[in-house]
């Protein structure tokens, strides 16, 4: 082989390699996620996911504008992580995870649980909500006391939510019936389409009192649940940003302020949530 050819080949191969470094390395930068802190702070905008339909955490006013506990503590974070605008996403439980994964909002934030199964697949941030759970029946019903009487009987629950996977993990011998409006549950209890509900206690007593409805708690607490903002995978900054805005809240006081006046509750909300976190 002449020299010439060789020169050739040898050029032809490097400007291969040249090509196919590019290739991987644009394949690389593409793959990256993105960072959503960063995005949102430029647009002075983040997407935060929430029912619209789950009171006292989510809701619309009379205006038609969401509200709620989750809304304001969303609006709060929002602004102590320097972004100056939020605009809510209505979806519905069930459809949280994959709403993340796919996209569609930065975070959720409707008194999510962040349990063992949904922790595999998004990334939660520091908890800003404790809750307990409660077994709710008509108030002219007077055979279910206690967990033991939910054996046979139909259970409401809303779709998605960890109110179902506890239900369907601890009520083996109950009718599990699912809702996808948190809302239509409770009025499926009063007409006897299910023969109780579990809820949380704030939740519960709530839209029974604003709704007038014939309803009530039963039973003692079947268990607690910490809610903490939702996140897509690889993104440590906003992990940790929205982490921070919420332990800065919860020591300021902020929390047991909007916890006063959206649930209620005469303890006081940082101090109970962060012995909950506790392993």
């Amino acid at each position: 082989m002449n020299r010439k050819l060789l020169h050739r080949r040898l050029l032809c191969q490097l400007v291969a390699a040249s090509a196919m470094a590019t290739a991987l390395a644009t394949s690389a930068w593409a793959q990256q996620p993105r960072d959503i802190l960063a995005s949102a702070r430029a647009a002075g905008v983040i997407r935060i996911a929430n029912t619209q339909a789950s009171p006292p955490w989510s809701m619309l006013d009379d205006k038609n504008q969401p509200t709620g506990y989750d809304v304001e503590v969303a609006k709060e974070v929002a602004k102590r992580i320097g972004v100056a605008r939020v605009e809510f996403v209505a979806d519905l439980f069930k459809n949280f995870v994959e709403g993340l994964k796919a996209g569609k909002y930065d975070l959720v934030m409707n008194d999510l649980t962040p349990t063992i199964e949904r922790e595999k697949q998004v990334d939660f941030s520091a908890a800003y909500g404790l809750e307990d759970f409660r077994i709710f029946v008509r108030n002219a019903n007077n055979d279910i006391k206690d967990r033991p009487d939910l054996k046979g009987k139909r259970i409401g629950v809303t779709a998605g939510t960890s109110n179902e996977s506890w239900s369907r993990d601890n009520l083996l011998g109950s009718e599990i019936v699912t809702y996808d409006n948190g809302g239509l549950v409770f009025n499926d209890l009063v007409i006897g389409r299910v023969d109780a509900l579990i809820s949380s206690h704030f939740g519960g007593m709530k839209y029974a009192t604003v709704n007038k409805l014939p309803i009530k708690e039963v039973g003692p607490i079947l268990t607690y649940q910490l809610s903490a903002a939702a996140m897509a995978k690889n993104q440590p900054a906003l992990r940790e940003a929205v982490s921070k805005a919420v332990k800065d809240m919860r020591a300021d006081g902020t929390i047991d302020r909007l916890s006063n006046r959206w649930l209620g509750v005469s303890y006081q909300m940082s101090v109970e949530i962060a012995k909950a976190e506790r392993p």
